[in-house]
């Protein structure tokens, strides 16, 4: 029987992801991969297959991959040259392994070379390795996490009332994060799409104005938004104590489980209409339509970023 593996699920996307998967197959189809031992032993005792894996390392990893058929590789949560080596490795090992096709979690408008995300840097790369291994591959191309966004929100509930970005008047298809991990479970157990590039959107593309004044209506807040410069906006997450690269330290329990560096180069980018990407890929993929912005808003407590769960080294 062909396996279906699903790396990083000791991760926020990952783990939902999971739970999508573990309804769609049979969990003797299925090889859980995550670096944390805690997180798979409750994968274990519910009778999946685990792997113990750090993707920063090659040796031995096509054996943790043996007997799959269809890898799913959940982008690793750092930044650069380190994270491009880790899903190097993930590829290589995979092919090894005999494995054949690969679904990627990305970025929209990732191979764009005018988008000024640093984060797409990492992304592009990582598709292209992929096309040039000869293996086969759906790539997910996700829109913005709305969570990011909800908890954003709050965030400035609790403060002065005024959220301040970047990213001006560009567009954006906000996604619920968990939207993506549905769509990486489809996709994993997808026959028919092949060499396929799917942008994983959300239902409405609006500007951040448009997503502050859907969070007010719902809640009765009365947040503003005042745009400010890229350099402000550093000056904003370096208050609040957040890194500027993913080799920084991070806070526990921050509201913000990014580097600076990502985000502020993320808002340049919607800023720069280089996000506006507004398909129906999602649905053709899940049969399902995206959670909406104000669903989200009236479910909140359900729709925060979370904690950040990179701890390998």
């Amino acid at each position: 029987m062909s396996k279906l593996i699903l790396t990083g699920v000791d991760g926020n996307l990952g783990s939902q992801a999971a739970e999508y998967l573990m309804t769609l197959a049979d969990k003797e189809r299925l090889v859980f991969c995550g670096y944390s031992s805690a997180a798979l032993e409750k994968y274990a005792k519910q009778g999946v297959a685990v792997q113990q894996t750090n993707f920063n390392h090659l040796e031995g990893l096509a054996e943790k991959f043996a007997g799959g058929e269809v890898l799913a590789l959940i982008s690793m949560p750092f930044v650069g040259e380190k994270r491009q080596a880790a899903h190097k490795n993930v590829v290589d090992a995979a092919k090894a392994a005999g494995v054949k096709k690969i679904i990627y979690t990305s970025l929209v408008n990732a191979a764009d070379p005018s988008n000024p995300s640093i984060e797409k840097i990492d992304h592009a790369f990582t598709e292209k390795y992929i096309e040039e291994s000869g293996l086969d591959y759906i790539f997910l191309r996700n829109s913005q996490y709305a969570e990011a966004m909800v908890t954003n929100y709050f965030t400035y509930v609790k403060g002065n009332g005024e959220l301040t970005n970047s990213q001006g008047d560009g567009k954006m298809a906000y996604i619920s994060r968990k939207d993506c991990a549905k769509a990486v479970a489809y996709a994993l157990i997808n026959e028919t799409y092949h060499h396929k590039i799917l942008n994983i959107n959300g239902k409405d593309l609006m500007t951040i104005q448009d997503f502050i004044n859907i969070g007010n209506e719902v809640t009765g807040n009365k947040v503003v938004y005042r745009e400010v410069t890229d350099e402000e906006n550093y000056a904003v997450f370096d208050a609040m104590g957040v890194p500027r690269t993913t080799d920084g330290k991070f806070k526990d329990g921050s509201e913000a489980p990014f580097s600076s560096e990502g985000m502020v180069t993320f808002a340049q980018a919607i800023r720069e209409n280089k996000m506006a990407e507004h398909t129906d890929d999602f649905k053709q993929l899940t049969g399902d339509e995206p959670i909406t912005v104000r669903y989200m808003f009236e479910h909140a407590e359900d729709f925060q970023i979370g904690e950040r769960h990179s701890k390998d080294a």
